[in-house]
């Protein structure tokens, strides 16, 4: 009974921790509208600047405390609202939570950079030796503290949000902000003031967590992130919830670390979910709440855009990175080759993410442990090099997105992401560091010896075991996912899963079955990244569970984001940044440099939310595409000049810049073409799309639609071909016609 009392009281402890975290974060959420996924990461570096103001400095512990808790936390809030969450105002959101999460990876990636990994930290708890002794029980001073400051956090937040005036107006700011602003509401005030009091309640947890275990970024991120199911708990909305979820939650960690160890039987196979309770007790409570009801057409979505794509300009692309990956493998050094073979597995998981999160709107942050289940049955299917390891690969990872993908029947934005999210927890902190086990004369073990090795396919009449074949091998892998992308896109599937992102009622009204829609589109999602998966395992020959991490996901998934979710080119983008030894070559001394530069990127898409390749460069080669032969020309240069390096007439540097001028010289050839045949027809206009005789704007203004200028609006709208005869319609006041 002594036990049972002593863990309880742990587990209180550790809930009140959550209580407070959970508190802010339900603050910020109820009062601005946005999930703060980097709230856990704001902790963290509040726990950190702690240390090195007093142990490091040797500053007193009062003064650290005001420090961190008044002074840094409530600026840094401010700050963020300031900077970047009043921008957010018009976007989705999708794109609300990934600035969350580009902001968390930045503070990680900073931590990492500031205080070296390498150098163990402790943090002493507060009243250290001082204990209260109740019925043979002693109670830490400490324990206690933490408990009490949790209860008048809740209260207090309890008060703000429903006894004052400036609660009600920051509640009423998100209820709707014209209205609150009619009646004398200052929602810039009551931002500031949310985001202050919730970074300066995610420091105070985060201090409070810090002597439980050594400083350590991501342990210590991951171990506030548990009170975001506290958070779910009471619905993002009752802090009284919030508070029994993360007291229940707490107690129930505490209950696990010390029972489950003394099962006989079960005990090494429980010992990972140990540390999962939390975001087990998430996923129940996603599972519980009350399904939503389908969502109309948001108007934020007006500023995010999802192209067509071409045929012609698709198998352009396909040839330009296989072409590109012959070059590269006859360019690069023995080390960076082997260094860089991992990449297209990184590209194709980036893939995998533009049809379900880019084109279906679906949140979902565990792509990268699909890979890493394709990454296993390679590992293990594919003994002697056999390739159809990589067809099982998607099969399998496609089963198990379906299954998957049933919560996402009935949850959805930041509901959704959180369920995804505690998937990819479960699997690389439980189910990948299962030990060996046994079922009837077999033996089985997710990664042997915490690794597993894996042997690169044995494909008919080529050999690919080099790094030079398996780097062309993995081109080709991407390039003909990279077209499954684009054919998903200007199918019909493509089409629903556009509307479903836009308008799941309008849908469900027009007998579209939004299910099975979502359920498909998961699978297929699943499958690719599966494949990729198995890519990167015989990339790398030899893999662990710490491969797959969810924070490595979210990596993967914000260079995604900020190269454009739609786009094929931003999967490259994101394997040529996170898979190849490029900014380790030219930064050797910044190891954080990749990931801070990525995090600071994605900050900025509220001013850009569809990303700088789907929204920028893209664009630049639409002329080009309509100008065949000089893309023709630009291709042969660059044939040339690689035919020249290999008959070393050039060498490496010359062959690159001859490559960069077609590139760039493509593009504004094509440009002024299409300046000079609007100069001749008299228009003023350039960059038509293909097989329209008047620019968009100026469609219908000087003369009804032609059957040229209807079939390119099909395309651009991705329509079938309309066989209906065009009809003058009558003409507008100033001399204009209707369509």
């Amino acid at each position: 009974m002594q036990e049972f009392i002593t863990f309880t009281i742990i587990g209180l402890a550790t809930g009140g921790i959550y209580a407070i975290t959970a508190g802010g974060l339900t603050l910020t959420y109820t009062t601005t509208g946005i999930f703060n996924f980097a709230h856990g990461a704001t902790g963290m570096f509040a726990a950190f600047l702690y240390w090195q103001t007093h142990y490091g400095w040797g500053w007193p512990v009062w003064l650290a405390l005001v420090t961190c808790l008044l002074v840094f936390a409530p600026a840094f809030g401010i700050l963020l609202h300031l900077v970047i969450m009043r921008r957010l105002e018009g976007t989705s959101q999708a794109t609300r939570l990934m600035v969350t999460v580009a902001i968390l990876l930045a503070l990680v990636a900073a931590v990492s950079w500031i205080w070296d990994p390498n150098k163990n930290r402790t943090v002493q708890p507060f009243f250290r030796g001082h204990v209260l002794k109740i019925g043979g029980v002693n109670i830490p001073y400490s324990d206690l503290t933490t408990l009490g400051v949790a209860l008048a956090v809740a209260v207090g937040l309890w008060v703000l949000l429903t006894r004052t005036r400036i609660g009600v107006a920051m509640r009423a700011t998100v209820d709707d902000r014209p209205l609150s602003v009619l009646n004398g509401s200052r929602p810039e005030a009551a931002g500031m003031l949310a985001w202050a009091i919730g970074t300066s309640l995610a420091a105070l947890a985060g201090i409070l967590v810090a002597p439980k275990l050594s400083l350590s970024p991501l342990p210590l991120t991951l171990l506030i992130v548990n009170a975001y199911a506290a958070a779910v708990i009471g619905r993002l909305r009752s802090l009284p919830m919030t508070f029994v979820g993360a007291l229940v939650i707490g107690v129930a960690g505490a209950y696990a670390t010390n029972y489950i160890p003394k099962w006989d039987q079960g005990a090494p196979y429980l010992a990972g979910f140990i540390s999962v309770v939390p975001v087990v007790v998430l996923f129940i409570a996603l599972l519980l709440l009350p399904q939503s009801q389908l969502r109309g057409h948001s108007a934020s979505r007006t500023r995010e855009f999802s192209r067509v794509p071409t045929w012609r300009g698709g198998a352009f692309f396909a040839v330009a990175v296989v072409f590109g990956a012959i070059v590269a493998a006859r360019t690069l050094s023995r080390t960076d080759l082997f260094g860089s073979t991992q990449m297209w597995g990184f590209g194709i998981i980036g893939l995998s993410m533009i049809p379900l999160i880019g084109y279906a709107g679906q949140l979902s942050l565990c792509q990268l442990s699909f890979a890493g289940i394709g990454a296993v049955t390679v590992g293990h299917l594919g003994g002697g090099g056999n390739p159809l390891a990589l067809l099982w690969a998607a099969l399998i990872c496609a089963v198990i997105g379906a299954v998957v993908a049933l919560p996402a029947l009935r949850l959805s934005g930041i509901y959704l992401a959180l369920a995804t999210a505690a998937f990819a927890v479960a699997l690389d902190r439980w189910i990948f560091q299962l030990p060996q086990w046994t079922w009837g004369d077999h033996d089985f073990q997710v990664f042997k010896s915490g690794t597993l090795q894996a042997e690169r396919f044995d494909l008919p009449l080529v050999d690919i075991d080099g790094d030079r074949a398996y780097f062309v091998f993995g081109a080709v892998m991407f390039a003909l996912c990279s077209l499954l992308v684009i054919a998903i896109r200007r199918g019909e599937f493509g089409r629903r899963l556009l509307a479903l992102k836009d308008s799941p009622a309008a849908c469900a009204t027009l007998g579209m079955n939004h299910k099975l829609t979502t359920l498909s589109v998961f699978a297929t999602s699943a499958a690719v990244a599966g494949i990729g998966g198995g890519v990167y395992a015989g990339a790398v020959r030899s893999v662990s569970a710490t491969n797959f991490e969810f924070f490595a996901g979210l990596s993967i998934l914000m260079a995604m984001v900020i190269a454009g979710l739609t786009a094929p080119g931003a999967a490259l983008f994101g394997a040529v940044l996170l898979g190849t030894p490029l900014m380790t070559n030219l930064f050797p001394d910044w190891t954080q440099l990749t990931t801070i530069l990525i995090g600071l990127n994605g900050i900025a898409l509220g001013r850009n939310p569809n990303g700088m390749i789907a929204a920028q460069l893209r664009p630049k080669w639409d002329p080009a595409l309509r100008h065949p032969y000089v893309l023709a020309g630009a291709s042969a240069l660059v044939v040339l000049a690689y035919l020249a390096r290999e008959a070393e007439l050039l060498g490496n540097y010359g062959m690159l810049i001859v490559i960069a001028v077609a590139v760039v010289g493509v593009s504004s050839v094509s440009r002024g073409l299409d300046t000079r045949a609007a100069a001749d027809r008299g228009d003023g206009t350039s960059d038509l799309p293909e097989g329209m005789t008047a620019p968009p704007e100026h469609l219908g203004a000087d003369k009804p639609f032609t059957p040229a200028d209807i079939a390119a609006l099909d395309r651009e709208l991705g329509l079938p071909a309309s066989t209906a005869l065009p009809v003058a319609a009558p003409a507008l006041p100033g001399g204009r016609h209707g369509s």
